[in-house]
């Protein structure tokens, strides 16, 4: 049969419609070719592979899972706000993608699966903070890195400090400086020699910085300009990055970071010697800070303070480094003491608890919160507790703040934790104080703290009586009570030294009255050539005050530290000059009655001494020996000088033998022989400096 051609159908515009092989038209799309309908009639999109795309009930595709079953897009404001687990990021910084902890400042990771990207400028439930300081990140200091090895650190240190020790001897050589030796000129190339200082002491990291924010507070101990140029590290400490960061807490805490807190703001708002500071917000909403201890610090502890252990015992053999006056091996204690302290977050937390105690009932002081379950020996939480810099002239004038009324109570505070406490914030820097919207005070960084026992505390107080009477002796006496003042055979030249301090101290007239600041720096002078030895509680309580004078003066040109301290001070001769009464009485009448009783029963042995001291004396079993002092210290400059003369002889003659030698092309004999004067050169200083010792004792005399 032949076969008949299908009649030719139009379509609705008048143009033929081809047909598929059932007859039926075949719709075609802008293209020309065929559409592929689905089983309702209506067209399907074809992905790139030739495959169809499920449509939603929106219309839109949806995407297809391994097991063919549609996976459910989770909305980007949801990730963002916190509601499911996801990556921090954060933006741009002022307009900045400079590098920062090692990063970009626009971080371009792999996004989770099926969530779009989107730049975040702050976490969302913080408040806009203060202008961020791009902090320097600490990746390009040989210290950060966990390869290195205690040979190697053995060798930085003690390279440091056999430098610092030649460049001291040469500050203090006056035969080194061209033209004549001058205070000033000296005062300059100290100037020199502590930035030198500031600079090796970061490059060390953060042992040596740590000690050289302490040593910052012993203008006792260290030159001033060695004091104000330590005082800098407070603010230049380079921070770790972000991943060593999350990667800490996660070993620390047991659990990711995403587990642990809703949100985490990788770039650091602070960074310290010891830890840097993140704020993060807990799944009830909580706005908390994260306090994170540099990784691998205890390791480097134990290397820094074996070596520096050594140190101090050579310090304390040289008669130049005031071995005798200076307990250098205690200092060094106190200072590994108050470092291993510093690294247990678990410590921080409970003096941060006590501080807060200590001031729960006066309004405008506060301490931040603890977070227990979120805190470790290396993680510490806090309640975020924003605040202004106390030294943020300008944005405490913005806020229309009292600025009279910050800088009492910043004095106040202070003189509660000494007088009433006892327990007190050693380190009270303007970056461990803010001021709150209430203009109460806000304190940070509970590591350091000090306390004042009470036994100390009534030795504070009969010191500070006696200052009030003018009574160097008894001043002397309750310094010597307090650990402070070394006694000597002779203590003349002592006494005579704190009466100079009290008669400059007391006989100003009010337009005279002299800072804190030159009352320590004169209290310090003293230390200089006397047997003191202030113990680290004192030296940081005045550092302390000091601190928080100046930050009055900067806020109120009428500030005057004895207008605020004057109630305290009253109340203190108040109790010292009441009579005691009831259980007062009692308590001091059986305390004298102790005293006497000890005296009784001691006084047999006495006698028995002294008698046995004059049979000693009859018999001439004992000499008395009578030292002329002043032909004794004649005698010891001559032996001296004699030295130094032969050390200047022999030195000069290895010079001249290197110059001819080197000369020759000896190159190896010449070596020797500079290295020779070297050390004879040497002797020759310590020599000099030891005849001004014994110049500015008799002078003392």
């Amino acid at each position: 049969m032949q076969q008949t051609e299908p009649p030719i159908k139009f379509g609705t515009n008048g143009r033929t419609s081809k047909l598929d092989t059932n007859g039926k038209p075949v719709k075609l799309g802008a293209n020309g070719k065929p559409m592929n309908l689905g089983t309702n009639g209506q067209p399907v999109k074809l992905a790139a592979n030739g495959k169809p795309v499920n449509l939603g009930a929106n219309g839109q595709p949806v995407k297809m899972g391994m097991k063919g079953q549609p996976i459910t897009m989770v909305p980007t404001s949801e990730v963002v706000n916190g509601k499911a687990a996801s990556k921090q990021r954060a933006g741009t910084v002022n307009g900045s993608t400079q590098t920062i902890n090692g990063s970009g400042l626009v971080k371009r990771e792999i996004s989770p699966p099926l969530v779009k990207s989107v730049k975040v400028k702050e976490p969302t439930g913080f408040p806009p903070s203060e202008e961020l300081r791009v902090l320097p990140s600490d990746e390009s200091f040989s210290w950060a890195n966990d390869n290195y090895n205690s040979v190697q650190r053995s060798i930085d240190v003690w390279s440091f400090v056999l430098s610092l020790r030649v460049r001291v001897l040469f500050d203090n050589a006056k035969w080194a400086y061209p033209g004549g030796f001058t205070e000033e000129k000296q005062k300059n190339r100290r100037r020199k020699t502590a930035s030198w200082l500031r600079e090796c002491v970061l490059q060390l990291g953060p042992t040596f910085i740590k000690l050289g924010q302490l040593s910052s507070t012993r203008s006792d101990l260290f030159p001033r300009e060695f004091v104000d140029e330590l005082a800098k590290l407070q603010d230049r400490v380079p921070a770790f990055s972000p991943e060593k960061a999350k990667t800490f807490i996660e070993k620390e805490l047991g659990a990711p970071v995403n587990v642990l807190f809703r949100e985490f703001e990788e770039r650091p708002i602070a960074a310290a010697s010891l830890g840097q500071v993140h704020r993060a917000i807990l799944h009830n909403g909580e706005k908390v800070v994260v306090k994170v201890q540099r990784p691998g610090l205890k390791k480097l502890f134990d290397i820094d303070l074996q070596n520096l252990k050594l140190v101090a015992e050579y310090f304390q053999r040289s008669e130049t480094l005031g071995g005798p006056t200076r307990d250098w091996i205690g200092i060094y204690d106190e200072c590994a003491k108050i470092l291993y302290q510093e690294i247990d977050y678990i410590n921080e937390g409970k003096n941060a608890d006590r501080f807060r105690r200590d001031f729960r009932n006066i309004k405008w002081v506060r301490v931040p919160q603890v977070f227990w379950d979120y805190t470790a020996t290396k993680v510490l939480t806090l309640e975020y507790v924003p605040g202004i810099k106390i030294n943020n002239i300008d944005a405490i004038k913005e806020r229309g703040y009292s600025r009279s009324r910050i800088s009492s109570r910043a004095i106040e505070s202070y003189l509660i934790q000494i007088l009433k406490t006892g327990f007190f914030h050693a380190d009270p820097h303007p970056g461990n104080l803010a001021i709150d919207v209430d203009e109460s005070l806000i304190y940070y960084d509970f590591g350091m703290m000090g306390e004042i026992k009470s036994f100390t505390r009534e030795r504070l107080m009969d010191l500070f009586y006696a200052v009030y009477e003018n009574d160097a002796k008894k001043v002397m006496n309750n310094l010597i009570s307090l650990e402070a003042l070394q006694p000597t055979g002779e203590m003349s030249s002592v006494r005579r030294s704190i009466q100079f301090f009290l008669d400059n101290l007391l006989n100003q007239s009010p337009d005279q009255e002299q800072t804190l600041a030159a009352i320590g720096e004169d209290l310090f002078s003293i230390a200089t050539d006397q047997p003191f030895r202030f113990p680290s509680t004192f030296t940081f309580v005045i550092r302390a005050f000091s601190t928080l004078e100046g930050i009055g003066y900067s806020l109120d040109p009428d500030f005057s530290f004895v207008k605020i301290a004057a109630p305290y001070a009253q109340e203190l001769l108040d109790l010292k000059q009441q009579r005691p009464s009831g259980t007062q009485l009692v308590a001091e009448i059986r305390k004298q009655a102790d005293d006497a009783r000890s005296t009784t029963i001691s006084m047999p042995y006495r006698v028995q001494r002294i008698e046995e001291f004059v049979k000693q004396l009859e018999v001439g079993d004992l000499k008395l020996r009578v030292r002329v002092l002043e032909s004794e210290r004649a005698a010891r400059k001559a032996t001296i000088l004699q030295m130094a003369t032969m050390y200047t002889v022999i030195g000069g003659t290895l010079v001249n033998i290197g110059v001819t030698f080197s000369t020759q092309g000896s190159q190896l004999i010449a070596n020797g022989s500079f290295v020779g004067a070297g050390i004879f050169i040497a002797l020759l200083i310590r020599s000099m400096q030891r005849v001004k010792k014994l110049d500015k004792f008799e002078k003392m005399i």
